[in-house]
């Protein structure tokens, strides 16, 4: 599956896999994970994303700044979905990421549910509901 993104990311990591073949779940994870503008804005919080539920707690009680830009407001919202996703891969059992026909991450939960974290972060960067944590528990319960 040839995937725009993911193939400039693999270049600049060096990661070498055969054209249209299936990303490395690995690499991916790594991808998924780098989330550089929540990282940043954050940072000036003093909250240290760890990948533990505890951070997305405290990334909620953030003053919502990002929405007083329109143009940064959708990144940062893609940002928080991936880190959610990050979360919920290495803290619930049987989580993974899993790419849609069309080349969004999802992530795949053990019963087979599919939960669209993008969506999800989007979401919460725009209203603040649901939260993160929120999400998260909801996961974790499935």
């Amino acid at each position: 599956m040839e995937i725009p993104f993911l193939e400039a990311w693999r270049r600049r990591h060096g990661e070498r896999v055969a054209p249209g073949g299936p990303p490395d779940p690995a690499a991916l994870a790594s991808m998924l994970a780098e989330c550089e503008l929540l990282r940043a804005r954050v940072q000036g919080y003093g909250v240290e994303l760890d990948d533990t539920p505890d951070s997305l707690a405290a990334i909620d009680q953030l003053p919502p700044r990002w929405r007083d830009d329109p143009e940064e407001l959708p990144w940062f919202g893609n940002d928080a979905g991936l880190y959610l996703g990050t979360v919920v891969v290495r803290t619930v059992p049987g989580a993974s990421w899993r790419l849609t026909a069309g080349g969004r991450p999802v992530v795949r939960l053990d019963s087979g549910r599919e939960l669209d974290v993008v969506a999800a972060g989007l979401e919460w960067a725009a209203g603040g509901s649901p939260e993160l944590s929120q999400v998260y528990a909801e996961a974790a319960e499935a």
